[in-house]
């Protein structure tokens, strides 16, 4: 240490006229104490002011160059060192040497670089100001084909000197893709994809990169698709393969690669692991199943991807996905159902997998999961059954497949998530069912529990889907003993609240059940609609110039079924009905001044 210390003082006496020997020998001595003990050394470096004597050291034409950036490189591996460089000003200096040809000076001056910006605002900074990316990005394009040992290590330093410079900085990110660093980094994947330490580099950047909108356009006009499959393909190793996979995951978001990703095998891969470690209990084959499984699910988000594998219900990917939902394993049976709804998006999917068997094996499922079950599976399980529920031809055939008694096991879920799945599919299940309809609309329980999510202020999607659940009961079934049920469970408040939405479709699926309320059972909903403020809300709804055609012309419906009840028909007459309904006669939607003029006549006859 004593060394240390007169080697510190004689760099900063004799930097500016001693002769390269003394200096060399001062700077070999402070390498050897970084080398023994970094941080106390860069303490000590950082206390004698030394770092400002670098700056002028830093020169293409010295002998000592290569060292000088090399004992940078070594103090800013300590978080405390990297300010105090920027601010030694040692930044503009170091990024002039990118421009010199000597390769051990370029080496230790893209490490110095690449240490300062770790993790550090004012490194990055300071190298972007000084332009320093810029120059790195050329060398990276001119030494990207050499292959020879000494080329292959300054690549490696330089990829990783970009992606501390860049790392969750979308600002400098955006900036390294503007530059083109995104074809330049996938071709030298394919070059030197032998080179486990470039590789690696490679891949974090690309991990940096990917996050990126911007980047995945131009990642789509790559091979990168081909490089990432080629080289998870001879991985081994759990650690190589998560890295890969935190590339593919968000590039996988991009539908253009989802395809390029099918068409390169990336598939059969994931087939392959699923295979390997499904009735493995090892933390890292858990793991691997977890990705894998989770990665295929998101290639089938995408609708040509999804189609490709799909192959008519004939795709061997669709038949060992089908395999994946009787398993024992939660997360197979999750992924296998989530595959399931992502096939299901399109009519013609959904008929052939229901003609094919499709929803037993989701019942069967599901069954699994009613008492503590999964959450995430039932969720899944339900997802895809509302899809397959939406062609009209698959109604009739999945409700006399039993699935509404199914879902009906997981009335007493309390997670929304369920609730809101659960909903959806029944509400899907009796579009246009009336006698499906009726047989729901009647069971006290389900209706019961409707009203009572629909007041789940917490949970918007149960609470909008409760409504439009218990308003289809009605529009579906025609009941009055549907009706009844409803009245009696107090629902009446609700479909008049929905009346008040701010989306269109439900404001108009609640007219029209309120509509047949008043029409079949207005008697009996009477006292409910009063207490709801039901006819003010239609005035309201008649005078505001915002409200949608479809909502005027059904309002008005509404007003003629009402004035059949004495204190309903007092309300209106109380209210100005007849000169907002008289505005309305020369509204430019048709449909709605001949039912205004109807109205009108209807208001005029009841007063």
């Amino acid at each position: 240490m004593d060394n240390l210390s007169d080697a510190l003082k004689k760099l900063k006496i004799t930097a500016t006229d001693s002769t390269a020997d003394s200096l060399e020998g001062c700077l070999d001595c402070l390498l050897q104490a970084l080398a023994q003990n970094n941080t106390e050394t860069s303490e000590k470096i950082q206390k004698s002011g030394v770092l400002q004597v670098f700056a002028s050291l830093l020169t293409p034409q010295s002998s000592c160059t290569a060292k000088v950036a090399n004992i940078i490189a070594e103090v800013a591996r300590n978080e405390f060192m990297r300010n105090p460089c920027v601010d030694a000003g040692l930044i503009p200096p170091l990024v002039q040497l990118l421009n010199c040809k000597d390769q051990e000076v370029l080496l230790q001056t893209g490490r110095a670089l690449g240490n300062i910006c770790y993790d550090s605002h004012e490194g990055r900074n300071a190298v972007d100001h000084a332009g320093g990316a810029h120059i790195v990005v050329d060398h990276i394009r001119s030494l990207c084909s050499k292959t020879d040992p000494a080329s292959e290590k300054l690549l490696t330093v330089f990829c990783g000197m970009l992606m501390n410079y860049s790392n969750e900085n979308d600002t400098l990110q955006s900036q390294l893709i503007n530059m083109g660093v995104i074809p330049t980094l996938v071709k030298l994947l394919g070059i030197h994809c032998q080179n486990a330490a470039l590789t690696e580099m490679c891949l974090v950047a690309f991990g940096n990169l990917a996050e990126l909108e911007s980047s995945k356009e131009q990642f789509a006009y790559t091979n990168i698709a081909e490089e990432l499959v080629k080289l998870f393909k001879k991985q081994i190793e759990h650690d190589k393969k998560e890295m890969i996979f935190e590339v593919l995951a968000p590039l996988a978001e991009n539908d253009v690669i989802k395809l390029q990703l099918v068409e390169a095998g990336l598939v059969e891969c994931l087939l392959e692991i699923v295979q390997k470690t499904v009735d493995s209990d090892k933390e890292d084959d858990i793991a691997e199943l977890k990705t894998a499984s989770d990665l295929m699910v998101l290639l089938l988000l995408g609708d040509e991807s999804m189609q490709k594998l799909f192959e008519g219900g004939k795709g061997s990917v669709f038949q060992r996905v089908l395999s994946w939902i009787p398993s024992n394993s939660h997360q197979l049976q999750l992924a296998g159902a989530l595959a399931i709804a992502n096939f299901a998006r399109n009519d013609g999917n959904c008929i052939h997998m229901v003609d094919n068997g499709i929803v037993q094996k989701l019942m069967d499922l599901l069954d699994r999961h009613v008492e503590d079950g999964n959450v995430t599976v039932q969720h899944a399980a339900l997802s895809a059954l509302r899809n397959l529920a939406i062609p009209v031809v698959n109604k009739a055939k999945m409700l006399s497949a039993g699935v509404a008694e199914a879902v009906l096991k997981f009335l007493r879920s309390e997670m929304p998530p369920v609730q809101f799945k659960l909903l959806g599919t029944l509400r899907m299940l009796i579009d246009a069912q009336a006698e499906a309809a009726e047989q729901l609309g009647r069971n006290v329980k389900l209706v019961e529990r409707l009203v009572e999510w629909c007041e789940a202020k917490d949970h918007a999607g149960v609470m909008g889907e409760s409504n439009r659940l218990l308003s289809a009961l009605i529009r579906h079934s025609k009941s009055k003993d549907v009706i009844r049920t409803i009245v009696q469970s107090g629902g009446i408040k609700h479909l008049v609240t929905m009346a008040t939405s701010e989306h269109v479709i439900m404001q108009n699926e609640a007219l029209v059940a309120l509509a047949l309320i008043a029409a079949l059972e207005l008697v009996t909903a009477e006292k409910d609609l009063e207490n709801a403020q039901l006819v003010q809300i239609l005035h309201r709804l008649l005078s505001d110039d915002r409200s949608a055609p479809e909502i005027k012309y059904n309002s008005m419906v509404l007003i003629c079924a009402l004035i059949g009840s004495e204190p309903l028909q007092k309300e209106v007459q109380s209210m100005a009905f007849l000169e907002v309904v008289s505005k309305l006669r020369s509204h430019e939607n048709k449909t709605v001044a001949q039912q205004a003029s109807l109205t009108e006549q209807r208001l005029a006859v009841e007063s």
